[in-house]
This record gives structure tokens, C-alpha cells and sequence, in this order.
């Protein structure tokens, strides 16, 4: 069992898969559970995607219950995290010191599509009036 200590890399076989995570065989005697979410770094929607029953995995013992022996571990925990583009920085508004927005921000976010409640119920207003007003007139005639 000194083999099986928390932090320790280790090789196994997946023997198992259900929705929640996979089975791995360390030996002939002693398995652990792989749960989905340290299947591989970003999400997992369906652990049939990336493992299969018979893999070769390795594997981090990531923890071992003192009374159950039950094993857990981690496949994503031995693999190196993937780089993250870097996020272009968002340009950030200038506000006054009374918390309000200068007109000139508000322009800018109309223009970006960022549009108030009362501007689009102005806007809802208008259209409604003009399909109206041309309804009024194709039934005059």
C-alpha cells in the first residue's frame, strides 16, 4: 500500500466508466475513480469523448479514505495545464465622481449595441406606431 501514499504517479488501466467519472485498476487488487471533472483540464460534457474502457492511463493519487481505502485520483493532475490566450483588456469607462455616466460613455455604449431598457420600450413605441399608422392606411384603401 506504500505505493498508493497522496501525491505519488502511478500507471492504470481504466476498467470502468459511468457518467460521473471513470474506474482505474492500480493492481491486481486495488482501483480507484477518476472523477470527470479531473478527467482533463476544461470541461468534459461525456467521459466516453476521451477515455474508453482499456486505456492506459497515469494517474495522481489525489486522496486516500483512511477507513474505506477508497482511492481517488486525478488524470488532469499529471498532465501540464494548457497555455490560456491572453484576453484583450476591456476598455474600462471614465466615470465622474458622482457614479453617473458621462453623455459622451453613453454614446459610445448605444453604439456598441448597449441600449436601455427606455431606449428599446422608445424604440418598441415607434415601431408599433409606424406598423400602425400603415395598417390605418391599407384599410382605407
Amino acid at each position: 500500500m506504500s505505493n498508493y501514499e497522496v501525491g505519488n504517479i502511478v500507471e492504470g488501466k481504466v476498467t470502468g466508466i459511468k457518467p460521473f467519472g471513470a474506474f482505474v485498476a492500480l493492481d491486481e487488487k486495488k482501483q480507484g475513480l477518476v472523477h470527470i471533472s479531473e478527467v482533463a483540464h476544461g470541461f468534459v460534457k461525456d467521459i466516453n469523448d476521451v477515455l474508453k474502457v482499456g486505456d492506459e492511463v497515469k494517474v495522481k493519487i489525489m486522496n486516500v479514505e483512511e477507513g474505506s481505502g477508497k482511492i481517488s485520483l486525478s488524470i488532469r493532475a499529471t498532465q501540464e495545464a494548457p497555455e490560456r490566450p491572453a484576453r484583450p483588456a476591456k476598455p474600462r469607462p471614465q466615470g465622474n465622481a458622482g457614479g453617473g455616466r458621462k453623455p459622451q460613455v453613453q454614446k459610445q455604449q448605444q453604439q456598441q449595441g448597449f441600449n436601455t431598457l427606455e431606449d428599446k420600450l422608445k424604440e418598441w413605441l415607434k415601431q408599433s406606431n409606424e406598423i400602425q399608422a400603415d395598417l390605418n392606411k391599407r384599410a382605407k384603401k
